[in-house]
């Protein structure tokens, strides 16, 4: 099992920064990917960004050059530096831990990000 908790949402204008976090707990040394997506009001659900345990790292064509993902495993917490921002990032942000033994994902609860001015 892996507990997904994110932080780090709110109101920014646009042009504006956010740093999302997720602290991930639980059976860590199995996670093989982790990642960030979102969901908009009355849209799918949409990848972000991830990274897997060996640092590959892909972004969604929307974000690349304005969102930066990274994870410290130390503090077993993911990030999502996001830069830039503009209306259509509003979402609400989940984090994704994915166990590829067990082929199962995991995910938190979720962050609201509202990009207005």
């Amino acid at each position: 099992q892996v507990q997904l908790v994110e932080s780090g949402g709110g109101l920014v204008q646009p042009g504006g920064s956010l740093n999302l976090s997720c602290a991930a707990s639980g059976s860590i040394a199995s996670i093989n990917a982790m990642g960030w997506y979102r969901q908009g009001s009355g849209l799918k659900r949409e990848l972000v960004a991830t990274i897997t345990s060996g640092g590959t790292i892909n972004y969604a064509a929307s974000v690349k050059g304005r969102f930066t993902i990274s994870r410290d495993h130390a503090k077993n917490t993911l990030y999502l530096q996001m830069n830039g921002l503009k209306p259509e990032d509003t979402a609400a942000y989940y984090c994704n831990a994915k166990v590829l033994r067990v082929q199962m994902d995991y995910w938190g609860k979720g962050t609201l990000v509202i990009v207005s001015s």
